[in-house]
């Protein structure tokens, strides 16, 4: 958890105050870190990433917009496929973490991992460019919602 929040320019105690509470909730497939109620991370096949409600940690992600023909698929957990990018912003490299929103309303849909860097996925044109991690609708989303 430590090394998420030091990748994205935070410190546990800055972010969370200087005893933070933290629990950990076990899905079928994650573990859910929760800090002070507030569901923050997830944890799933070594990955540690932040969840879709810790919205201070979600702007400081580079951002992915999709069209929106690929949002629907975007929403069952599929990755996120060159032909469905409508924009790039920021800058990342191979395995960085990224959030992806729809084109149209601008909301975020899943929490992903770059395939390749920015540079490449920019001038992409078909394949996959992002693995998704964590999306609106899976075991995730469910327990945060519940818990927050």
């Amino acid at each position: 958890m430590l090394k998420v929040l030091q990748t994205l320019g935070k410190s546990l105690e800055n972010t969370f105050g200087p005893k933070p509470q933290v629990e950990v909730l076990e899905t079928s497939r994650h573990k859910v870190y929760s800090v002070n109620g507030l569901p923050v991370l997830a944890e799933s096949e070594g990955s540690v990433f932040p969840t879709l409600v810790f919205t201070e940690c979600l702007s400081r992600l580079p951002k992915v917009f999709v069209d929106m023909g690929a949002v629907p698929h975007v929403c069952n957990g599929a990755d996120i496929m060159a032909p469905g990018l409508a924009d790039v912003q920021g800058d990342f490299e191979e395995e960085d973490l990224v959030l992806v929103l729809d084109e149209r309303n601008r909301k975020p849909l899943a929490i992903a991992q770059s395939l390749t860097n920015s540079e490449t996925i920019r001038t992409m044109k078909k394949g996959k460019a992002f693995r998704t991690l964590h999306y609106v609708g899976d075991d995730i989303w469910s327990a945060t919602k519940e818990a927050y």
